[in-house]
């Protein structure tokens, strides 16, 4: 009685069976592309240059990608959140709040 492996699909790090790939659609017959290299412009704007996996088609294109907006803040990034909302306080208020923490 032989079993059956599961074929590993080279990803060696938590959570990699349930990891979802970014789909690209080609522009000119719809259908899925290839990307074949990322060129990072900025931290949040990158170039992704494609090819269509159609090979009647064969159309290469560069679509760009962009962060848009956060939906729930990182908890890596806390102390900064923190930092900056006690720099947009008044030199009043912020005093105010130096002393309740030293209260504390």
């Amino acid at each position: 009685m032989s079993r059956n492996r599961l074929k590993s699909r080279g990803y060696h790090f938590p959570g990699a069976n349930n990891m979802r790939v970014m789909k690209v659609i080609c522009p000119e017959c719809g259908a899925n592309s290839v990307i074949k290299k990322t060129s990072r412009k900025h931290r949040q704007i990158s170039d992704l240059y494609c090819a269509c996996s159609d090979f009647e088609c064969g159309h290469t294109f560069v679509m760009n990608m962009t962060f848009s907006h956060t939906i729930s803040p990182s908890a890596k990034s806390q102390g900064s959140l923190l930092r900056g909302l006690v720099d947009s306080l008044k030199s009043d208020d912020r005093q105010m709040l130096l002393s309740l923490l030293q209260q504390a």
